[in-house]
């Protein structure tokens, strides 16, 4: 066995008139103290009682509190996680009556885009004649504790360009899906998705594969370099949670995690919110003016919200 001294000794004179010297040791790193009696010239010296360490006590106590405490957030944690899943659903309605849609100036390859007379108008507020449905609203996970396990679609998601126009005004996808890019007009469109590299010219009757590599946050805007009128979003998401509401207000977001608290952010084109977040009159979800809202689903459980009424002044109206 070894001993390694340390630097700091310290020598007290006892009541025999010998002295005693107490010598601090160290073994292999350990804050173990070991007293070593020596005469000051003859005769067996009377060893002194050991002396607290308050620094090594001090340490100590530190160390045990760092860990109680990293237990106790762990532990916090696992309580705040679920088990299983759920599905949440409901629908928007605009309040009101909609205002007439705005036509485009249409100044480009108008034997194409305005044949036969056509006009094109404005498709931010879509809203069902007979039912108020509000289309186009996007609504999706901030951030969840965990994701159900999906494969991606094999089949790429479509995107159509026709007429001069966006067939899909908002549309959304997972990172890592298969975006088929269609050009179905006789003339070249030039597609460009905001916030990516994306930004190709798509020949007449052709079409091209792009696939998003991360996350959008809000939806990013989706134009035609030729044609300036030509506007759409998309939105990208890691998990899948997202959905975007169809032409009768409806929207369903399947497997989220049940047994916890899930926050949604919710966007519309035409919101006057920042960057479109949308919000709607629901203190039961805690719904701030931010566009986002609680929910806390049961296993297995599909909730529908019900109807989520917009006033038009939310969306500029």
């Amino acid at each position: 066995m070894s001993f390694v001294l340390s630097q700091k000794e310290t020598c007290v004179r006892n009541m025999s008139f010998h002295r005693v010297t107490i010598c601090r040791l160290t073994w292999f790193g350990s804050a173990a103290a070991c007293l070593l009696a020596a005469a000051a010239g003859c005769g067996r010296g009377r060893v002194a009682a050991p002396t607290p360490d308050s620094e090594a006590a001090a340490s100590l106590r530190a160390v045990l509190s760092s860990d109680e405490a990293a237990a106790g957030e762990a532990g916090s944690a696992e309580a705040s996680t679920g088990t299983g899943w759920g599905t949440l659903t409901g629908r928007f309605v605009f309040a009101g009556t909609p205002p007439a849609a705005n036509q485009l100036l249409v100044d480009k390859d108008t034997a194409v885009c305005t044949a036969e007379g056509r006009k094109l108008f404005d498709q931010s507020l879509q809203v069902d004649e007979s039912t108020g449905g509000l289309a186009n609203v996007v609504v999706f996970a901030r951030r969840v504790s965990r994701v159900k396990e999906r494969e991606l679609s094999e089949e790429p998601l479509v995107f159509d360009q026709k007429a001069c126009e966006f067939l899909s005004p908002v549309f959304a996808a997972r990172v890592g899906q298969a975006i088929d890019v269609r050009n179905s007009d006789p003339i070249g469109h030039n597609t460009n998705v905001s916030g990516t590299s994306f930004n190709q010219l798509i020949p007449a009757g052709e079409g091209t594969i792009f696939t998003p590599s991360r996350e959008t946050g809000m939806p990013t805007m989706v134009t035609c370099n030729i044609h300036p009128w030509m506007k759409a979003y998309a939105v990208f998401r890691e998990d899948g949670y997202v959905a975007v509401s169809a032409a009768d207000g409806t929207f369903t977001i399947p497997d989220l995690p049940a047994g916890e608290e899930v926050e949604l952010q919710v966007w519309h084109e035409r919101s006057t919110g920042p960057n479109g977040a949308l919000a709607a009159d629901m203190p039961s979800y805690d719904w701030s003016s931010k566009g986002r809202f609680t929910v806390k689903l049961e296993p297995d459980e599909t909730f529908d919200m019900g109807e989520i009424q917009i006033p038009a002044s939310a969306l500029g109206s």
